[in-house]
């Protein structure tokens, strides 16, 4: 199936993002070292010269343009086709490790890289196209359709029940708890962020939308959905290994999106049952090499589904999940209260 000239322009700018995202994290890593080296304590353990540090602030610029990227991404390509992409960030990271860190990666991690090009490779070729949106409006009644709405319920219930009930009881024994609440509110900020693209993107194009008070309704959306993410994604991070948490959280955030995206812009419409299975083989395609190659990370440590210790991990997540948090070690990773996650998906 060929790509539409919108969909194309969705690929280039998630490709773009990708590149971006994943660059910034080798960057950062550099300036987090050379600033190590200069003040002589980490930011791991409360040092914070790497805000003096100018590799270290390219690094920021260059994540700030990935999620920039990614965000206006799902203004022009379905969720089902901008999501996925995210896992090609881990691929630029893991080869710059390679080159630039000297962070060795093993062969299974080159046949993860294998694998997650090859599921994008599938997944480019049978996207869906997108039918024309014209007004945030439109936007609307697809958001307040039943099917739609009873997703939206769902989660909320799903969420209240994981917040309140689970995870004072083993949020800090199970993986999932965390994870669950980040991925179940992601799956809402992608639909609100490519509602609020879409209306962006209409308003730059002479329809102005921002008349229309659903556009901001969308904006406290994104919002709200982000600010939990980075919460609980943040305790995920700070109580269990990276290694565990990235996969974890990339497969469920990934899967709940295409879920959502699915019902409410009904992205398989009009697509045949063969080319349906053929993107959700190239998913599982991209899904299977994702967890190799944080698998392989974590080769030289000794696996444990907890962390040794307190750690304060990036919070830029695409939490798109998978965007390179495992080539920061547990004793560099670092976060500054300026960092931010735009959330478009990958959060």
């Amino acid at each position: 199936m060929g790509l539409s000239k919108e969909n194309l322009k969705g690929l280039i700018l998630a490709l773009v993002s990708s590149g971006f995202i994943g660059a910034s994290f080798i960057i950062k890593k550099q300036g987090l070292r050379r600033a190590a080296a200069v003040s002589g304590v980490r930011a791991g353990v409360g040092g914070y010269y790497y805000l003096l540090e100018p590799l270290w602030w390219v690094g920021m610029i260059t994540m700030i343009v990935g999620e920039v990227a990614n965000f206006v991404a799902y203004a022009f390509a379905p969720a089902v086709l901008v999501t996925p992409l995210g896992a090609l960030s881990i691929i630029v990271s893991a080869v710059l490790a390679d080159i630039i860190l000297k962070e060795k990666l093993h062969n299974l991690g080159i046949l993860g890289c294998i694998m997650c090009i090859a599921g994008s490779v599938i997944i480019v070729i049978h996207a869906p196209k997108e039918q024309p949106i014209t007004s945030v409006l439109e936007i609307m009644n697809m958001a307040t359709q039943p099917a739609f709405l009873a997703y939206v319920g769902s989660v909320i219930v799903l969420v209240f029940i994981l917040v309140f009930h689970f995870a004072p009881r083993c949020g800090h024994t199970n993986v999932l708890v965390f994870t669950g609440i980040c991925s179940l509110m992601g799956s809402l900020s992608v639909m609100s962020v490519k509602a609020l693209g879409t209306s962006l993107k209409l308003t730059f194009e002479g329809k102005n939308q921002l008349i229309y008070p659903e556009t901001w309704f969308f904006m406290l959306v994104v919002a709200i959905c982000v600010i939990m993410q980075m919460n609980y994604l943040n305790k995920a991070l700070d109580t269990f290994n990276t290694a565990i948490v990235s996969p974890i959280y990339y497969v469920m955030f990934t899967t709940l999106t295409i879920l959502a995206s699915v019902i409410m812009f009904k992205d398989w419409d009009g697509q045949s049952g063969g080319t349906i299975v053929s993107e959700i083989c190239g998913f599982i395609v991209v899904l299977s090499g994702t967890i190799m190659l944080h698998a392989t990370k974590d080769f030289e440590r000794n696996p444990s589904f907890r962390g040794s210790g307190p750690s304060s991990p990036s919070l830029s997540t695409r939490l798109y999940t998978g965007h390179g948090d495992m080539l920061l070690k547990q004793d560099e990773e670092d976060v500054s209260p300026s960092e931010s996650n735009m959330c478009s998906g990958r959060q």
